[in-house]
């Protein structure tokens, strides 16, 4: 339904109260610009709860996602302050799954 080209994660939490203008304004922050045809994912400090927020080319969109049980798995803040995802990264990542493991031909490459 929304082209995604590419996938950036940002590696400090964002507080999950916050908005569009909020999310985008981060956004514009630690990647520099927003882009179009490229998601943004932020999660919270405790890493249950992501939004994320896509340039469609026209405007600008923000979904969210919460775990009830468990957490996403994010990289610890000090390692960059953000990284790029492939789309079976990212596909991997919004359903919970260990993303880093998985590579560009959806092979888990690290046991």
């Amino acid at each position: 339904m929304i082209r995604i080209d590419f996938a950036w994660l940002a590696v400090q939490p964002l507080d999950m109260r916050a908005g569009t203008d909020t999310a985008l304004g981060r956004v514009v922050q630690v990647f520099g610009a927003a882009h179009p045809h490229h998601a943004y994912l932020f999660a919270n400090s405790r890493a249950n709860r992501m939004k994320v927020l896509v340039h469609d080319g026209i405007g600008i969109w923000l979904a969210a996602r919460r775990l009830h049980q468990g957490k996403f798995v994010w990289p610890t803040p000090g390692v960059g302050r953000h990284q790029q995802l492939s789309n079976e990264q990212l596909q991997a990542l919004v359903l919970g799954l260990p993303w880093q493991r998985i590579g560009s031909a959806g092979i888990i490459t690290v046991v």
